[in-house]
């Protein structure tokens, strides 16, 4: 199970112990000595327990585990680090989904200075360099960086499933999902996918985007279990209950095969 809480002072040293065992062991890759030890200067103690207290730390736990720590200022994400031991697993990914939605309730983009190691991840989320820059150290090193920006869909709207799974509660007699049939969503800005399977379904696809109400609007595409390929087209209108979950009520139509028209709801599954 994993939770992304407010660090607090008696989380000090462990998010110390991330921060400085990653710089040290994952840099070194990628900058000369100089450069290194100016991150650890910057990431010091003193300055993490400034940014606790004033608020801005997070920290990750997975099963009662601390894995990372994350950090932001206004619009500016400042420091995310997962422990060496735990790097690989999407815990990095996971943070900066906790420290966007924090951003986006009162900025429309998200700011950050990157570091050669973690340009591919933000890359990867959307982030755009917008400036490159050189910052001289000690004895001639250069730590080059790069300024990069993403634009928040998650300010237009309350509801972000990235990370969420669904299944069908109810459906159309002419429908092909069922509550066998599990589908795992993703998103980035107003971006939407997602894939399923289960019940009638081997395997299948959606494509489409999310408007600023939080409203999908996506194309499908399946194969089924008599191996028949059927896609269609579906406009998904969120609810969100009062548990905190999200139900899904959708208008959907087929665009091969008959091509008639249905209609469900999905609902929220509870996270791992």
């Amino acid at each position: 199970m994993k939770e992304y809480v407010s660090a607090t002072t008696k989380d000090l040293e462990k998010v110390l112990d991330i921060v400085q065992t990653s710089i040290k062991i994952t840099y070194p890759k990628y900058y000369p000595k100089e450069v290194v030890d100016f991150f650890s200067d910057l990431h010091c103690k003193e300055n993490i327990k400034k940014d606790i207290e004033a608020g801005l730390v997070g920290i990750l736990f997975v099963d009662g585990i601390c894995v990372g720590t994350g950090c932001y200022k206004d619009n500016h994400i400042t420091r995310v680090y997962v422990a060496p031991e735990y790097q690989g697993n999407g815990y990095g990914t996971y943070i900066m989904d906790c420290l966007e939605k924090e951003i986006s309730k009162n900025n429309s983009n998200a700011v950050l200075d990157a570091s050669l190691p973690a340009c591919r991840l933000y890359i990867k989320r959307g982030y755009k360099t917008v400036d490159h820059c050189k910052y001289p150290v000690e004895n001639g090193a250069v730590l080059v960086y790069e300024v990069m920006e993403k634009e928040l869909a998650r300010n237009m709207t309350d509801i972000d499933y990235n990370g969420r799974s669904f299944v069908p509660l109810i459906n159309s007699e002419n429908g092909e999902v069922d509550g066998n049939t599990v589908f795992h969503y993703h998103q980035n800005g107003f971006d939407f996918s997602a894939e399923y399977s289960g019940g009638e379904i081997k395997t299948g696809f959606m494509v489409g985007k999310v408007n600023k109400a939080g409203e999908i609007d996506f194309y499908y595409e399946h194969l089924n279990i008599y191996d028949e390929i059927r896609a269609g087209k579906c406009h998904s209108v969120p609810t969100v209950k009062d548990n905190g979950k999200i139900e899904l009520h959708e208008k959907w139509q087929w665009l091969n095969g008959d091509c008639s028209m249905g209609e469900s709801v999905v609902v929220e599954q509870e996270r791992d």
